[in-house]
């Protein structure tokens, strides 16, 4: 099928500045309530094959330099977006990370894709998505699989450790949900769990970690669940396990193991201790007709931010994917 045409990338205006968290060459622009990174493709490089949109998770924002890095040197046009009320796009009068519907945030992945569309035209597009991310990019890629030209879902997914599920016992997963659901709308603010992250907080350099973040916008103290976002949230989970059907190629990449987030594991560095790993292989089948599990020993919740062997093992995993992927997504239209 012919690809229809996309707006001219000389209309797309945006108001492009240094990024004032990662500064040159990373850029960014207000998108509506979101905000658009780009990592400017290299000069000496060869034209971009593909663009990436990068979306984060919960207590999260994009920093990830690395990341960009490695995907402008296999040959894509990096984005990432700081959803709504998160990261740069957090406003003084919201409340970090709260929406009472993921459909909020989906609004901000397909504002994100149709800029990155309309400013990349004609390449495939993929949505590279951690954690929460991952749910509501997968929901998103869900709900638009059968749309077209600048309301098409991703012609690639990857999904870097997905929040597909509750790590909760079965009396918080079922009882305490329903419970939630019903006084959501009246306690929608309210604190249903605080507790540090040990995880972000072994990351921080400052603390030995291999990583400098903005400890505001990604908090090792822990960032407040509340009732109006969990019911979002279980609601979305909801709908995975019922049984999405992506219409593109999915990638769901996790740890091989999972351990609890405290500062006495012995594994805090080499596994995942937000989510549990067993979930996410469990609900593989429930993503869509093409979903392929890349499993990273020893990497940690953000595979990404992992130690070097396992965070190489990914990316070099995950590209070498994407790029098959990729190379099939332009096979197909080049032989219509």
């Amino acid at each position: 099928m012919p690809v229809p045409p996309l707006p001219d990338p000389q209309q797309v205006v945006l108001d492009w500045r240094t990024d004032h968290l990662l500064g040159e060459p990373f850029q960014e622009a207000p998108l509506g309530p979101a905000t658009l990174v780009r990592y400017p493709h290299p000069d000496d490089a060869p034209p971009p094959h593909a663009a990436v949109v990068h979306v984060h998770g919960y207590n999260d924002y994009f920093f990830q330099e690395h990341l960009a890095r490695a995907f402008a040197a296999a040959g894509y046009a990096f984005y990432a977006v700081d959803l709504r009320a998160a990261g740069r796009s957090l406003q003084p009068d919201q409340i970090p990370h709260f929406v009472m519907d993921l459909r909020e945030q989906a609004t901000d992945i397909s504002a994100a894709a149709r800029t990155v569309r309309a400013l990349e035209p004609g390449l495939p597009l993929v949505l590279h998505a951690h954690s929460t991310g991952g749910l509501t990019g997968a929901l998103w890629a869900h709900a638009h699989r059968n749309a077209v030209g600048t309301d098409a879902g991703p012609d690639v997914l990857v999904l870097d450790s997905p929040f597909l599920d509750l790590w909760a016992s079965e009396f918080q997963r079922g009882v305490g949900t329903r419970l939630l659901d019903t006084v959501g709308r009246l306690a929608a603010t309210a604190i249903v769990k605080d507790s540090p992250s040990r995880y972000a907080e072994h990351l921080l350099a400052a603390n030995g970690g291999r990583w400098e973040f903005d400890t505001t916008l990604k908090r090792p103290q822990g960032l407040p669940s509340r009732v109006g976002w969990f019911v979002a949230v279980r609601r979305g989970q909801a709908r995975v396990a019922a049984g999405l059907e992506i219409a593109c190629p999915v990638l769901l990449a996790r740890s091989d193991s999972s351990g609890p987030d405290a500062l006495d594991n012995p594994l805090l560095d080499a596994q995942d201790t937000v989510l549990d790993v067993e979930q996410m292989a469990t609900l593989v089948p429930s993503l869509g007709h093409d979903v392929t599990e890349l499993v990273v020993p020893g990497a940690v919740h953000d595979l990404t931010l992992s130690a070097r062997g396992p965070r190489e093992a990914y990316l070099d995993g995950m590209l070498e994917w994407t790029n098959s992927r990729v190379g099939a997504v332009v096979g197909a239209r080049d032989a219509t």
